[in-house]
C-alpha cells in the first residue's frame, strides 16, 4: 500500500469543495464529520480514514475511488480507471440508470480485456519455456509480421 500523501489529499478535497461551492462547515456537516476536523484534514495534519473519505466524496458528489487514490490508498495504476469512473458518475447530462449501466460495461470490457492479456501472457511464458520462438511471437500477437521461412 501506497504511504498517505495528506498534503495533496487536503489541497484536492479543498479544490473539489470550492468547486461544488460549499463552505468548510457545509460539507463537514454534509459529510458528518467535525468543522475543525476538515479543516485539519484540508491543510494536510490529518490521516482520514478510508470511511471518512467515503462521506466525503458522497458529500461532494465525486467517486470514493478518486479520493483513495489521491490519500495513497488505491494504487497508482489504476487511477486512469478511477479518473473514468469519476467522469461518467460527475457527467449531469445522464441519469444515475444510465451511469450505473455505462460502469458496468465498462468494468465488463476491463474484465474481458484483463482475461485476454493473461491468457497471451500464459502462452507466451510456455511458448518460451519450451524454446519456441514462433509461438511465442503469435501468442504476442505479432504472428501476421514475420515473414516465413
Amino acid at each position: 500500500m501506497a504511504s498517505l500523501n495528506v498534503g495533496n489529499l487536503g489541497e484536492y478535497l479543498r479544490e473539489q469543495r470550492r468547486q461544488a461551492q460549499l463552505s468548510l462547515r457545509q460539507l463537514a456537516d454534509a459529510a458528518g464529520v467535525s468543522n475543525p476536523y476538515l479543516s485539519q484534514i484540508e491543510r494536510g495534519l490529518r490521516k482520514p480514514s478510508a470511511d471518512i473519505l467515503q462521506q466525503l466524496a458522497k458529500a461532494l458528489r465525486i467517486s470514493a475511488e478518486t479520493l483513495y487514490v489521491q490519500a495513497g490508498i488505491l494504487d497508482e495504476r489504476d487511477r486512469d480507471a478511477v479518473e473514468t469512473r469519476a467522469a461518467i458518475l460527475a457527467d449531469p447530462s445522464i441519469s444515475e440508470q444510465q451511469k450505473q449501466v455505462l460502469l458496468q460495461i465498462y468494468e465488463s470490457f476491463r474484465k474481458e480485456n484483463a482475461a485476454e492479456a493473461e491468457v497471451k501472457a500464459e502462452a507466451k511464458a510456455e511458448a518460451k519455456a519450451g524454446g519456441d520462438a514462433e509461438a511465442e511471437a503469435a501468442a504476442e500477437g505479432d504472428a501476421g509480421t514475420h515473414p516465413a521461412s
